[in-house]
């Protein structure tokens, strides 16, 4: 088939023009290549194209340097979410163990206080734990872990390492329950450390308060005053501390003087407390008291020998008087002569 003459024709076209032109550009080429060997004369050029194609190769990389810079960073991800969690949960299970450790700690404070405290007090007491609340607008009361097996009695007084805490109402085979101070239906009597004055103290219905309706108006009573137990009535022993006086006004009829105290104890955190016995009364008579008389280093030695007796004093002769009526005279004479 013949070809079109208006077509242009190929680089390396068949017949004598093709191949003159194929030597030509070989020939061209060889020289390029001794010329750039010997004298380095396209380096520059090489050098120049270089900063314009580097752009390229660049840009041709970039969808997978940004692959692989996803890959790793979804691998850190999830590697630092694993290890993230892990961490919250080792944080987790520390602060459990500090807390429980803590929590044992404070048990240990208060089980030592409540020992210092047997230990300081002459009377027999007995540990009991506390296992249940029953507190109300108008019950103020606690369950403990001791009952009638265990020698309870209603009546026992129940105290912890700050002071007492109320008294013991009800008790079954193995729990018994105790009346709070702080109930509205409890009264203790008591006395102001700093003055001595004798009164009654009395829960509220606030829960965590005394009240002290009865002061009279002349008394000396300011906040800040110590409250302890009177002992008046048997039932609580003297000189055990009940709360402290945070408040103080006159009543409304104006005929005593109304406080309100703190209590002492640690009603609403204590989960052991002490409970008070009764003391045994001595059995017999009481004692015969010392016999008094001069120390021992002053009595005389049985061993000794008897002492010589002692002559009596020898007296002035005085002469008879001759007539009663100056002998009295001579007499007061004589007795004041040496």
């Amino acid at each position: 088939m013949a070809l079109n003459r208006d077509d242009k024709s190929p680089l390396f076209a068949p017949g004598v023009a093709g191949t003159l032109r194929l030597i030509v550009y070989l020939a061209l080429a060889c020289v390029l290549m001794v010329l750039d060997h010997r004298g380095g004369w396209l380096a520059n050029v090489r050098y120049g194209l270089s900063i314009v194609i580097e752009p390229v190769y660049r840009i041709a990389g970039l969808p997978s340097q940004g692959f692989q810079a996803a890959t790793v960073a979804f691998a850190d991800r999830q590697r630092l979410t694993e290890q993230n969690q892990r961490l919250r949960e080792d944080l987790l299970l520390a602060n459990a163990k500090l807390n429980r450790m803590a929590s044992v700690a404070e048990q240990n404070q208060r089980l030592k206080e409540l020992l210092d405290t047997q230990h300081s007090l002459s009377l027999n007491v007995q540990l009991a734990r506390l296992v249940g609340v029953d507190l109300g607008p108008f019950r103020h009361r606690i369950v403990l872990n001791l009952g009638a097996r265990d020698k309870v009695q209603q009546g026992q007084v129940v105290i912890d390492a700050r002071g007492v805490m109320g008294q013991i109402v009800d008790v079954m085979p193995t729990t018994s329950v105790a009346m709070l101070i702080t109930d509205p239906n409890h009264a203790i009597p008591v006395t102001i450390e700093r003055t001595g004055l004798r009164t009654v103290a009395y829960g509220s219905r606030a829960g965590d308060m005394l009240t002290l309706p009865t002061i009279p108006v002349s008394a000396d009573v300011q906040a800040g005053d110590k409250l302890v137990t009177s002992g008046l009535g048997g039932r609580f022993p003297p000189g055990f501390p009940v709360g402290e006086i945070r408040d103080v006004a006159q009543t409304a009829s104006g005929t005593f003087l109304s406080a309100q105290a703190k209590p002492a104890a640690d009603l609403d955190r204590s989960e052991d407390v002490l409970l008070l016995h009764d003391l045994a009364e001595p059995a017999g008579p009481p004692s015969l008291a010392p016999e008094a008389g001069p120390p021992a280093s002053m009595a005389p030695d049985p061993n000794a020998p008897p002492a010589a007796p002692t002559p009596a004093p020898t007296l002035p002769s005085v002469t008879s008087p001759t007539t009663s009526r100056v002998a009295p005279a001579r007499a007061s004479t004589a007795g004041s002569t040496p």
